[in-house]
């Protein structure tokens, strides 16, 4: 996924310790270049920017295909980040400049590790009537963020609950009975998507150690007796041991779990890219522009045009705020 903000801020990415719950709502922005399509985003915003190295949560859809056109998004480049993506209904053709094409279903996990460089193409098939799902980005951390290129696929297993059915795509969720994502990441993460049967509760233990959302993907769901709107995500810091989510529509409610260890290296991402400096981005934008090995091509991608631009760099200096705990 590619963020193509007209003016794409400068995100400042440090964890925030948090004992309480924070609601998280998500802003609408255009997504896919020539042939623009909405997207809520939720991550990163100016309240919260991180959960655990979860960096960028955009959710599309439901969109009608057959009359909006779906998505194109050309191809792009992103460094120092995975991305994630995860569909509740409709079918993405992914292709990069690891030489991969690969199918994105609802319920299977494609996952491509960009590290020093890489760019993609997403475009909707013609499978696709409705297409809703998410794409997230997880955060490198230093010692990693210039490890090759990588792509991962995966399907987890659908563990049954009273009232819940649960899917682990990354991680490990003890109300899963064990089950343990082997995709591969560089931080410990969880990732999961929980369905919830009309009028069912769900108490899901969570490990203390990391920070959490639970973010609303479809339905109706009160976290903790709180009720979300579509979109929003309910934030624990760490030290929460459990949470509980009960839907009290009369229809399926559909979550997305996100968790990890708190973060704590200086970040700054703008558009794509993920460094750690502003000289960081200065250097991706111009190696992207000039076509750049780093990033390399993309094969057999057909849209309206070849590659998506950079967006000019803002009039400032792009400055990471401090980890937290560190001195100022």
């Amino acid at each position: 996924m590619s963020n193509i903000e007209a003016a794409p801020a400068e995100v400042i990415c440090a964890a925030t310790p948090s004992a309480g719950m924070e609601i998280l709502a998500p802003r609408s922005v255009p997504l896919g270049g020539p042939r623009a399509m909405p997207v809520l985003r939720t991550l990163p915003q100016r309240q919260r920017t991180l959960i655990g190295a979860w960096c960028a949560v955009d959710h599309y859809g439901p969109l009608d295909v057959v009359h909006s056109g779906g998505m194109d998004l050309p191809p792009h480049p992103h460094t120092g980040l995975q991305t994630v993506s995860w569909l509740f209904s409709g079918e993405i053709e992914h292709r990069d400049s690891a030489g991969v094409r690969a199918l994105v279903r609802p319920g299977e996990l494609n996952v491509m590790t960009a590290g020093a460089g890489i760019c993609h193409s997403e475009v909707s098939t013609s499978a696709t009537n409705v297409l809703d799902g998410f794409q997230l980005w997880i955060a490198l951390p230093g010692g990693d963020r210039d490890t090759a290129r990588a792509f991962e696929h995966y399907v987890p297993e659908p563990i049954c609950r009273p009232g819940a059915e649960i899917r682990v795509f990354v991680g490990e969720l003890p109300a899963a009975g064990g089950e343990r994502s082997p995709v591969r990441t560089f931080t410990p993460l969880l990732g999961a998507q929980i369905d919830l049967a009309a009028h069912a509760q769900i108490m899901l233990d969570l490990d203390p150690a990391f920070e959490h959302g639970v973010l609303l993907g479809e339905g109706i769901v009160e976290v903790n007796g709180v009720v979300l709107s579509r979109g929003a995500m309910a934030y624990h810091g760490p030290g929460q041991s459990a949470v509980s989510c009960f839907n009290p529509g009369p229809g399926i409610a559909r979550v997305l779990l996100l968790g990890g260890t708190p973060f704590t290296e200086e970040l700054v991402m703008w558009w794509n890219f993920i460094g750690r400096s502003h000289q960081d981005i200065v250097a991706y934008r111009e190696l992207w522009e000039r076509h750049d090995a780093r990033f390399g091509a993309v094969d057999g991608y057909q849209g309206a045009v070849s590659r998506l631009p950079a967006p000019p760099l803002p009039n400032v200096t792009l400055r990471p705020r401090p980890a937290p705990g560190s001195a100022v």
